[in-house]
């Protein structure tokens, strides 16, 4: 009991970055039961241990540690409440078999303690033997935007927008921005190695670790949600890698079951698995229908530094566009496949992605349609620049 108290303590006082991600600033940290999910190496560990330093009595508790292959988190909780504990930051949930009936016990049997919990993306907080669903109030942590890439590479703060101010002002937002900063070579930045925090530890073996963590997501994450066989494990790695040479792919599911050997529903529940891991970005043409066995229209990989770390080469440059507008526009927006463009957003405006000399040939007579364009410095008309889009959040 003594040695977790001595890693938090640690853990605390060694935290090396200060700086608070959105979605920091969007919690109510004194709800009592607050779940954060995301991508692993997106930045969730360093947030919570940012919270626990604003409150007194509190304990950074990692669930993988080997402590717990022998002793309950809620006889753990007991034993520290009694030496006066109240707010306990839970970190990697999902790598503990008994999290949410735990969690719900302590939750419901004591009520001056406040509960912090981080998981893999892919957990789902109703599942399980306990629903945490109507208990806990749940967020989800994407890797960096482009805005806040701009603020840790330049330490200064740059303004979020709601996505209607762009699409109304983007002319004057982006002469203002493109003043101050070399806008069009930080996003070539961005784009090859800005999305996960730990660009910060050096971007000499940034791939590597990218390509580590995304193993790492399928063997453990994955496998521990789902507790898949070995052959799965292997086939999700080998669909992965088949959808990274020829991104943005348009899927014939028949075709590729019969390649992968499985059956057709299988295949959709495999990329249904990676794309809530974050691994892929699934878009398909009715946003609100969940269930995995619709068939998405394009898959995509999560985010552009992805695409650098599976390229063989250097990336299309198509690709990276795309992956780009999409990875950015869904987290606060719903966005689908269009009939007429690459995308529609919020089921109003249509979208489609290119470089600096993109016509709107394609988009005539399409109401509420815009231009996203790479290599374009300002913004006039219904041509934006691509990486304004950075700036939602």
């Amino acid at each position: 009991m003594q040695e977790l108290i001595v890693i938090s303590e640690r853990r605390s006082s060694g935290l090396k970055h200060q700086y608070k991600r959105f979605l920091f600033h969007e919690i109510d940290w004194n709800q009592r039961l607050i779940v954060l999910l995301g991508h692993r190496g997106a930045g969730k560990t360093t947030m919570l241990l940012q919270a626990m330093q604003q409150k007194e009595k509190s304990i950074y508790i990692s669930l993988d540690n080997i402590y717990f292959e022998a002793n309950r988190l809620v006889n753990t909780v007991e034993e520290l409440y009694q030496d006066g504990f109240r707010n306990f930051f839970l970190d990697e949930v999902h790598r503990y078999p008994h999290w949410s009936v735990d969690i719900k016990n302590i939750h419901d049997n004591y009520d001056d303690i406040h509960l912090v919990a981080t998981g893999s993306s892919i957990l789902e907080i109703s599942k399980g033997q306990s629903d945490l669903s109507r208990r806990a109030v749940i967020h989800y942590l994407p890797g960096l935007s482009f805005r806040e890439f701009l603020e840790l590479q330049t330490n200064e703060k740059w303004e979020a927008f709601e996505a209607q101010h762009i699409l109304e002002e983007h002319g004057q937002l982006s002469a203002d921005m493109a003043d101050r900063e070399n806008i069009l070579n930080k996003f070539q930045d961005y784009l090859k190695f800005g999305y996960y925090p730990f660009f910060l530890e050096g971007t000499n073996t940034y791939f590597s670790k990218l390509l580590e963590t995304s193993n790492l997501i399928i063997d453990l994450d994955i496998n521990a949600y789902e507790e898949l066989q070995y052959t799965t494990i292997r086939n999700l790695k080998k669909l992965l890698y088949i959808i990274s040479r020829s991104v943005p792919f348009k899927p014939n599911i028949t075709k590729l079951a019969e390649q992968m050997a499985v059956s057709r529903n299988t295949l959709l529940k495999m990329l249904d698995l990676m794309n809530r891991a974050q691994l892929l970005a699934l878009l398909k043409s009715d946003a609100h229908g969940n269930s995995f066995l619709q068939k998405p229209e394009k898959v995509y990989l999560n985010n552009p530094n992805l695409l650098w770390a599976f390229s063989e080469g250097e990336p299309g440059i198509g690709n990276l566009r795309e992956t780009f507008f999409l990875n950015q526009l869904s987290v606060k927006q719903k966005v689908t496949s269009s009939k007429w463009a690459d995308f529609l957003v919020d089921d109003k405006f249509t979208f489609e992605v290119g470089g600096p000399s993109k016509t709107a040939k394609q988009i005539k007579g399409v109401p509420e349609a815009y231009l996203a364009l790479d290599g374009l410095k300002h913004g006039s008309g219904n041509r934006i620049p691509l990486w304004l889009f950075g700036f939602l959040y």
